[in-house]
């Protein structure tokens, strides 16, 4: 008996905007990956580190990076290490609590985050930017937020 995918319709809504948001997510980080590792041997997951760390005026707490990206402190850590063994980041004692450390990028590494993220905007944009309008981004947006708001689940 020949098999067949289900169709859209024959599955739920919530089903597929879950199996949607899990495919995007997994086929944009895998492309991003390979663009990144290929052309900066970087990593996504040291980019998502780099592009807080970016994103920041000011150094960042470790423990900060751990609760912001979608690593674990102890991946966060791992990262950090590689990061700081190949002069992208630096490690200082926090000046606010003298138990934890603040990160922030090298000149080094403010050159090569600007270079990967160069390459990122250039791989996503046919299959992600360049597809989306103005009003799709906003619209992902606003569902990124409310999910990442409710994480623990808790109903309000």
């Amino acid at each position: 008996m020949a098999k067949r995918k289900l169709t859209q319709a024959e599955m739920p809504v919530a089903d597929h905007a879950f199996y949607g948001l899990v495919w995007a997510g997994t086929v944009l980080t895998e492309r991003v990956d390979r663009a990144l590792t290929k052309a900066h041997d970087l990593p996504v997951s040291w980019f998502e580190v780099m592009l807080w760390l970016a994103s920041s005026p000011d150094p960042v707490p470790a423990s900060v990076l751990g609760n912001s990206t979608m690593l674990s402190r102890s991946q966060v850590s791992r990262v950090v290490d590689a990061l700081q063994s190949r002069g992208l980041v630096t490690r200082t004692p926090s000046a606010r609590d003298a138990r934890s450390v603040e990160v922030s990028l090298t000149p080094e590494g403010h050159q090569l985050f600007e270079e990967a993220e160069a390459t990122r905007r250039s791989c996503l944009a046919p299959v992600f930017t360049d597809l989306l309008d103005q009003k799709d981004l906003e619209a992902l947006s606003t569902v990124w937020q409310k999910l990442k708001a409710n994480k623990d689940g808790q109903v309000s």
